[in-house]
């Protein structure tokens, strides 16, 4: 895998679904201040929270969710507070791709009632000359490409790079 210039690990499918399906919801932990949970927080304000993923997808892999518990993306939101959830996915987007080299982002809803029930967004950003292959679909392919190994020291700077990148926005916006 010549695209990706760190070391990968491979995927502990069994302990994220541990996770994510066994017990009080993780993003409401990490709101609520729970030290267990792995995650750096890069922003809070009273609508949302933003962290980075742990693990990741790839280096500056970034969720945006809610800081109130909603499941359904859409129906658990009145307008304005989903279009001012979509400001800061955007403003997200413009750290991560200003911080982390990136072809293209992706952006996504994932989970589902069975498993990370709580709406976020993922913000991936795609790095430049991966594999069509393992673009799209196949960059979450972890059973097959594991997931990058990155040292706390690694995590902690993009986390400080990608907090001074939302600090330098306009006040108000993450």
């Amino acid at each position: 895998m010549t695209w990706w210039p760190g070391p990968r690990v491979p995927f502990d499918a069994a302990a994220y679904e541990a996770r994510v399906r066994g017990g009080p919801c993780f993003v409401c932990r990490l709101v609520r201040g729970d030290p267990a949970q792995p995650e750096l927080v890069l922003h809070r304000d009273g609508l949302a929270v933003t962290f980075l993923s742990r693990p990741g997808v790839v280096p500056g892999h970034t969720l945006v969710a809610p800081v109130r518990h909603v499941e359904a993306v859409v129906a658990d939101f009145p307008l304005e507070d989903y279009l001012e959830l979509q400001r800061r996915v955007y403003a997200v987007a413009e750290a991560v791709q200003a911080t982390v080299p990136a072809e293209r982002l992706y952006l996504l809803s994932l989970g589902s009632r069975q498993g990370t029930a709580h709406v976020h967004w993922h913000v991936v950003p795609l790095p430049p000359g991966v594999p069509y292959p393992d673009q799209q679909f196949g960059l979450f392919d972890l059973a097959r490409l594991g997931v990058p190994d990155l040292t706390a020291d690694q995590h902690q700077a993009l986390a400080t790079a990608l907090r001074t990148r939302l600090a330098d926005r306009a006040p108000g916006t993450p």
